[in-house]
């Protein structure tokens, strides 16, 4: 899929706001689209319609969320950094979900079993309540889905 296609399917399921930082929404708008790995929305849009088949929830502004997926240098989980931080995060390739009617241990488990649908290899963070998933790629790391944890 070339990516407007990726983004003319994804925006079925999603808005920007959900996954960028309030901040960069604040600036940016729509066009906030532009900051996000094709890599990663392409697996998101493919986890979301073809793997889990679920509604899933990054930020939600309703609860306060707001640095679930891209995060900026304004951020707090960013700002209060003292030393250089780089993440999948910052970089766009990266989102923290919650899944309607599934764990995020059951998530997991349903794209370890369905990697043949992703085009791209892709991380999931284990031990957490949520669903960390990211495609920044690792050195030495050939599994379709490598669980890490932090």
């Amino acid at each position: 899929m070339t990516r407007n296609e990726i983004l003319i399917e994804i925006k079925q399921y999603f808005d920007i706001d959900e996954l960028v930082c309030n901040h960069t929404f604040k600036k940016w708008g729509e066009n906030a689209w532009q900051f996000l790995d094709t890599d990663y929305l392409h697996c998101l849009l493919i986890i979301r319609r073809d793997i889990l088949k679920k509604p899933m929830f990054c930020n939600n502004h309703s609860v306060g969320t707001y640095q679930r997926g891209m995060r900026c240098n304004m951020c707090p989980m960013v700002k209060g950094k003292t030393e250089v931080y780089l993440s999948s995060h910052i970089l766009g390739k990266a989102g923290d979900f919650t899944i309607q009617g599934m764990t995020a241990e059951q998530a997991r488990q349903s794209i370890k079993n369905n990697a043949g649908l992703l085009p791209c290899n892709i991380r999931v963070e284990g031990g957490v309540t949520w669903l960390h998933f990211d495609v920044l790629p690792q050195t030495g790391i050939t599994q379709k889905v490598y669980e890490f944890k932090a």
